[in-house]
């Protein structure tokens, strides 16, 4: 699985799907860790990946390589300055300028908000006209920004109409909405069909542009839901555990894997020998040898489609939505991890690309389970030479 990030070994393990490993995006060899300004630039620092600075910024993996026209998102150098996007240039602009007046007006209030699932250090900042850096430093986080579901912030500089959820008084006065977390493959068509809403009332409740572009684990207010509706779409959350190797994971991830295997299991899929078919057919179409591909998917999946781990790796190639938005990056358009033909060129291309940057195929192999960066800084971890064998074997049946 290609990580778009550096981890542990621990968290690395705990990150796998079903079988073996979620698909971890970028290789990051020079990435570095920095912080988010007010004026949405953000320094390269060690450590950071460009999936790192998206999940601290709020912004996507995509939008930030177009911004800053990076051919490949797996590879920033330390001290590059990035530019940070919100989701268009013009909502951008608009709530920069909302936020920094906002305060100016209120710079002497301080409000307590408590996190949410989907929630980013970023999109609150950006939500309460704060930074990332004032957070951060209010709340004592470290250079990760990690936050969890239930916890209580401080934000310097808020509104003065910040409740401790983060909603206004003007809102609360409304009557309630439904709210929804976006998840891999929504849109806002598909919500507002299942909600019994529009598209153009969450555009508008939302504060979206004329695309309606939305993200992943982005929370949305559902104006005009319907009872039936809003109850038929809430989040299971019996499919999908929370804990894998020793490892809990965030509440978000959790809700976001359960509503994704919901979404599978409502779907009529191909079969397995139809999905081994799809890998097979991917990988000759992208030039990628096929017993590999063939053996990656059977190690992570076993070719079933309605695969989902606790760290929210989806389908027969186990992608998490980070490395989603890398692979669709490189394709040039974007991929729905939902949908089996989409899930398997997601995963055949993120093994193409390791295989180009690997120095060989073993250490591609081991980079789709334990991150390319990980393996040439530190070496394999056991489990990845158990992982880079099982593989091997495979390969040998499916030639």
């Amino acid at each position: 699985m290609p990580p778009f990030r550096t981890t542990s070994a621990t968290a690395r393990r705990a990150a796998t799907g079903t079988t073996a490993t979620v698909a971890l995006a970028a290789v990051a060899l020079t990435a570095t860790a920095g912080s988010a300004h007010a004026d949405d630039r953000w320094t390269v620092r060690s450590g950071d990946t460009v999936t790192h600075i998206a999940s601290r910024t709020g912004a996507s993996v995509t939008s930030i390589a177009r911004a800053n026209s990076l051919a490949d998102p797996s590879v920033i150098r330390i001290g590059q300055v990035l530019r940070i996007p919100t989701t268009s240039s013009r909502a951008s602009s608009a709530s920069s300028s909302k936020a920094k007046s906002a305060a100016k007006k209120t710079a002497r209030a301080a409000a307590t908000y408590t996190v949410r699932p989907g929630d980013t250090v970023g999109a609150i900042a950006r939500r309460h006209g704060s930074t990332v850096a004032a957070i951060s430093k209010a709340n004592r986080l470290d250079s990760r920004a990690l936050i969890f579901a239930g916890q209580k912030l401080t934000i310097p500089g808020a509104g003065a109409v910040t409740t401790s959820t983060g909603a206004s008084r003007s809102s609360a006065a409304r009557p309630a909405a439904a709210t929804h977390t976006v998840v891999a493959g929504d849109t806002v068509a598909r919500i507002a069909a299942r909600y019994g809403s529009t598209t153009s009332a969450i555009v508008k409740a939302n504060g979206l542009d004329s695309r309606a572009l939305i993200r992943i684990g982005q929370r949305l207010t559902i104006p005009g839901a319907s009872s039936t509706a809003s109850s038929s779409a809430s989040t299971r959350t019996d499919l999908v555990g929370s804990t894998f190797a020793g490892r809990t994971y965030a509440s978000s991830v959790v809700q976001a894997a359960n509503a994704n295997k919901a979404a599978l299991l409502s779907r009529t899929l191909p079969s397995k020998a139809q999905m081994k078919a799809k890998v097979a057919a991917t990988a000759r179409a992208m030039g990628v040898d096929q017993a590999l591909a063939l053996a990656i998917a059977y190690q992570e999946s076993g070719f079933q489609m309605t695969s989902v781990s606790p760290a929210n790796a989806v389908g027969v190639m186990q992608v998490i939505p980070s490395a989603g938005d890398w692979a669709s990056q490189m394709v040039g358009r974007d991929l729905d991890l939902l949908d089996p033909d989409d899930n398997v060129v997601a995963g055949v291309a993120i093994l193409r690309a390791l295989l180009r940057q690997a120095p060989d195929q073993r250490t591609a192999i081991a980079g789709y389970y334990q991150g390319l960066a990980g393996v040439l800084r530190n070496g394999m971890n056991p489990d990845t030479r158990r992982y880079v064998a099982n593989v091997q074997t495979l390969m040998r049946q499916f030639r």
